[in-house]
């Protein structure tokens, strides 16, 4: 069984999370006073309390790239994606793709539909060229057995 999950997606996903929940704490802070133009409102604990979750929401937003994986062994390969996800069997794969321009690799499947593989992404070069070699070779280990 192999497991890959990209990787310099964390380099920037992670520091751009934090440093969003930091920003949204840090402007929170500075709500204070009159909520408008005609001093109809002023702003209370509870906007700066929302605008500091805010932050973390949206920061949880950015770590949900991390989530892309992909798992495969000689029976299937289960295919998760920032959105959605797939386990199939390597019988409906008609092959791995990873083309040259493509930001990712793809699973082209029997009945021509296309699966991205966000786990193994162009950016992670070496790596990513490692996943799709084993991931086509256990295809064809399971498609030849």
């Amino acid at each position: 069984m192999v497991t890959y999950r990209p990787k310099k997606i964390r380099w920037v996903a992670i520091p751009i999370a934090v440093a969003v929940a930091v920003l949204f704490t840090v402007l929170s802070f500075g709500l204070k006073g009159s909520a408008g133009f005609d001093n109809s409102g002023s702003f209370q604990r509870g906007d700066q309390a929302a605008m500091i979750g805010l932050g973390i929401l949206i920061g949880l937003g950015v770590l949900a790239f991390l989530r892309p994986r992909v798992i495969a062994d000689a029976e299937h390969i289960k295919v998760r994606n920032v959105v959605g996800g797939y386990d199939l069997p390597w019988s409906v794969v008609r092959k791995v793709r990873f083309d040259r321009n493509s930001p990712w690799a793809q699973l082209e499947l029997l009945d021509d539909e296309q699966i991205s593989v966000h786990a193994l992404q162009a950016a992670d070069k070496d790596y990513a060229v490692e996943g799709v070699r084993t991931l086509r070779k256990l295809h064809a280990a399971a498609v030849a057995a």
